[in-house]
């Protein structure tokens, strides 16, 4: 416990560390800048190199570590070990080229400057790491977790995290603190590692579930928030008996727990703990700027930062082309994986004792690593308008090997198109409607910029090609003008704003839809050029609207009454909500009323028969409203013009007057 004369200090501290960090975090986001910058201005601002309001900087650094321990928990609770192997291409190998030519370059770029191989081994570790805390923050921001460069991203960190674990063991091999044969050093510590990791995955497999279970019997929140903590700094600190970092240990007790039916109970109760911890990690990273060393070494700052910036941002650009991404998404991945890494810090502790980096040195890369890490939520916002850039890097992008839509079998597949649906993005959204028009009979191809989902699902015999929508390109290739609809349902929401752009400067007269996560970035993308805009947090309240109604036993009627208010309130009447009940109460028998819609195809009953000939009224009760032909408008029907194949009838009548009419068109027979 602390003195009772210390306590008032620490308490002031914290309360200057809280009263500047709130201070410029609510300065930037009046010109829109992340909060994360704001933490490491607020921090560069009150350190010692600023304003010095922060003098107790030994206890700011404890409350930093466990805030960078309690992080790296949540990351493992948000990863799950069944997220990594699913990513683990992107891990092992777009990790492994990120690392590795990362070292590389920076080891020879060392050695030309004067220092000798272990050394310039040394730098290559230091500068292989990006800030796992950093880039995962401005992803979250921006709705960016999930996107192809977030994917590539993610799986480029958690190989990088690990990486730590060999580099700490070898930094002390490289000062020859080591045996005589440091060569069987490295192994052992190699060895010794891998033994901690997997006895730690083990034992926390087969323990956590079984006292998880004692716990959540309490029925006591504290008792439950208490045995997380005390498993994540428990292994923490198991971990760093034997040597490796606190912060891997946590991260792993997270991956561990993230498997099991607690996970997501845990990641609330512990994230408001997490956001306050993990701020101080930031505060303290920004007070490691020193403002001096701008003025004192202005060419060798700037220096680290060039090479963060644009040497280490061109390698990771390389490195997401070799995985086969486009020179778009390469793009971005670079910039938001350009600067320095938190563990970049521990290696620099570990290798100034041992001689390795001076204190000079050390002050020089802090202060252009910390520079890097505050510009990069404003680099990543910038990177998607960078299209010169993107031109620069074709040539790279189809040497590395993707496959464009402008390809021979892509050619002759659009060649046969007409009155087709352009679907951009092959994700769950994407996957679902396909299957949709496939089964319909809707002629339709998919841009995809996953170049393994594109392979995976043109194996599978799918339409879908390597291409971005925003290319002008792509959607010339993909005959967008002459398609019956244009459907944007990708995740990244740059590239939906340029897509919308160029597909309606491509189709002008055919319809735009796409998704949106947001409610309040409706009208934007409808000012863009969307036709309709289906937005994640509406559809899914709709759906929560219609199951607990449904469940309470509400009449299906005045269900559908409700869904059609709330798509009115929420700026979606204009929709053909053919399936909404009559609101009108003169006659309340109309209710039991429905409309449905049967699309015509090959094989159907219906097709080439007329609206005489088949006899639907008498032998079902349902009534043929009209049907639309080609894409155009609903019209009345001709009794003697006989239907054909694509076109969409549109029936009314009650539930099982329509079950009969939907079979009496597909088979010919009603019962």
């Amino acid at each position: 416990m602390l003195p009772a004369m210390e306590v008032p200090q620490v308490l002031q501290q914290m309360a200057v560390v809280a009263g500047v960090a709130v201070l410029t975090a609510a300065l930037l986001a009046r010109v829109r800048l992340p909060t994360t910058a704001g933490l490491l201005l607020a921090g560069a601002v009150a350190g010692p190199f600023g304003a010095g309001l922060m003098t107790d900087l030994d206890t700011l650094e404890i409350l930093a570590e466990i805030g960078v321990v309690l992080l790296l928990f949540t990351i493992g609770l948000e990863f799950s070990m069944d997220r990594i192997r699913r990513i683990a291409r992107l891990v092992a190998v777009g990790g492994g080229l990120l690392v590795g030519l990362t070292i590389a370059a920076t080891t020879l770029l060392a050695m030309a400057l004067g220092a000798t191989a272990a050394r310039g081994l040394f730098f290559g570790f230091v500068f292989a790491m990006s800030s796992t805390a950093v880039i995962l923050q401005v992803l979250s921001d921006r709705g960016e977790l999930d996107s192809p460069h977030g994917r590539f991203i993610i799986g480029t960190q958690v190989f990088g995290d690990l990486c730590i674990v060999p580099m700490g063991l070898i930094v002390p091999v490289l000062a020859g603190a080591g045996s005589r044969s440091p060569g069987l050093d490295i192994v052992i510590a190699l060895g010794k590692a891998g033994l901690v990791v997997a006895g730690t995955l083990a034992a926390a497999r087969w323990l956590l579930p079984r006292l998880f279970a004692r716990v959540d019997a309490t029925r006591s929140r504290e008792v439950f928030l208490m045995a997380v903590v005390g498993i994540c700094a428990g292994t923490a600190w198991l971990t760093s008996l034997a040597g490796l970092s606190l912060a891997l240990g946590a991260f792993l007790a997270g991956l561990v727990l993230a498997d099991t039916e607690y996970r997501h109970r845990a990641l609330g109760d512990t994230m408001s703990l997490r956001n306050m911890m993990a701020s101080l990690f930031f505060i303290s990273l920004g007070s490691m700027f020193d403002v001096r060393m701008l003025v004192d070494d202005p060419l060798w700052v700037l220096g680290v930062f060039a090479f963060l910036v644009l040497g280490k941002g061109a390698i990771a650009t390389v490195s997401a082309l070799a995985m086969k991404f486009p020179a778009r998404v390469g793009l971005i991945a670079g910039a938001g994986l350009a600067q320095f890494g938190e563990f970049g810090f521990v290696l620099l502790g570990l290798g100034l004792p041992l001689g390795l980096v001076t204190r000079h040195e050390m002050s020089v890369i802090v202060t252009g690593g910390v520079l890097s890490m505050f510009l990069t939520p404003l680099i990543v916002a910038a990177a998607p308008k960078m299209t010169a850039g993107e031109r620069v890097l074709r040539p790279l992008e189809r040497l590395l090997g993707a496959k464009g839509i402008d390809e021979d079998e892509a050619h002759a597949h659009a060649d046969a198109l007409a009155d087709h649906v352009v679907v951009a993005g092959y994700g769950v959204a994407g996957r679902v409607l396909v299957n949709a028009l496939r089964e319909a009979g809707i002629p339709h191809v998919v841009l995809e910029l996953n170049a393994e989902t594109v392979r995976r699902a043109q194996k599978a015999g799918e339409p879908v090609f390597y291409a971005d929508v925003s290319s002008p390109e792509a959607l010339a290739h993909a005959r967008a003008a002459e398609a019956r609809a244009l459907v944007l349902a990708i995740n990244d929401p740059d590239a939906l704003r340029r897509g919308i752009a160029a597909a309606r400067a491509a189709a002008p007269g055919v319809p735009i839809l796409v998704r949106t996560r947001y409610f309040a970035e409706r009208q934007a993308l409808m000012a863009l050029g969307a036709t309709e805009v289906v937005t994640e947090e509406v559809e899914a309240g709709i759906e929560m609207l219609v199951r607990v109604l449904a469940r309470i036993g509400v009449p299906r009627a005045d269900v559908a009454q409700h869904v059609l208010d709330a798509r009115r309130r929420t700026g979606r009447g204009d929709r053909d909500d053919l399936d909404a009940p009559p609101s009108g109460t003169a006659f309340p028998e109309l209710a039991e009323l429905r409309v449905e819609t049967y699309l015509v195809r090959a094989g159907s009953h219906a097709l080439g028969r007329t609206v005489r000939e088949l006899e639907l009224r008498r032998a079902t009760g349902a009534l043929m409203l009209g049907a639309r032909r080609g894409g155009g408008r609903v019209e009345g029907l001709d009794a003697d013009i006989p239907l054909g194949d694509g076109d969409t009838v549109y029936l009314v009548g009650t539930a099982d007057q329509l079950a009969r009419a939907m079979r009496l068109l597909a088979s010919g027979v009603a019962e």
